[in-house]
């Protein structure tokens, strides 16, 4: 049985003329070139803690299988401002699990993508805790930046990467959270 313990979030933006280098460079821009990715669903497990990327990279080995979740874009048009977001929400109650989110846009901004992400991630949460009333505008708290679920509060995060596409250039954006099994 493999359950993550942790999980780190992380982004980058690469851009070159062959589309795959490119996506390469994103992946060393997040800091997680050296690595073996596969992608998994949107399950944040049981007492899986978030810590920031800097601490998630130091428990690291290249070469190292990583699972994580992961949004990416990519474009070869001049000029197309482009996203990749990934939401996070857990619960209060860290015996549950939460969500993660992936999203990926044409044309947003980082702050609009990136509370979108959250949004969709704090919405899955909700419909897992049997939330069937669940507004986005309602439910958030935005004097104190928080969810609030019934009696559940929920913290939510995102990790957004915007870029404008450069001419006679692939470029590409990438959002990720990975898992750290131990």
């Amino acid at each position: 049985m493999i359950i993550p313990s942790k999980v780190f979030l992380t982004k980058g933006v690469g851009h070159h003329k062959e589309k795959l280098t490119s996506f390469e460079l994103a992946l060393r821009d997040a800091g997680i070139g050296p690595f073996n990715l596969v992608k998994v669903s949107s399950i944040v497990p049981p007492f899986c803690k978030l810590i920031g990327r800097e601490e998630g990279l130091q428990l690291l080995y290249p070469g190292q299988i990583l699972f994580c979740v992961i949004s990416r874009n990519e474009t070869n048009e001049p000029f197309r401002l482009m996203a990749s977001s990934v939401g996070i929400a857990i619960p209060k109650d860290v015996s549950k699990f939460g969500y993660l989110s992936e999203h990926h846009s044409f044309g947003e901004e980082e702050n609009v993508a990136g509370d979108y992400a959250e949004d969709l991630a704090a919405s899955m949460l909700a419909t897992t805790l049997g939330i069937t009333d669940f507004t986005v505008d309602e439910s958030y708290d935005e004097e104190h930046q928080e969810w609030r679920l019934k009696e559940e509060i929920v913290l939510t995060e995102n990790i957004t990467q915007i870029a404008f596409g450069e001419s006679n250039l692939w470029t590409t954006v990438i959002a990720c959270a990975v898992f750290i099994t131990e």
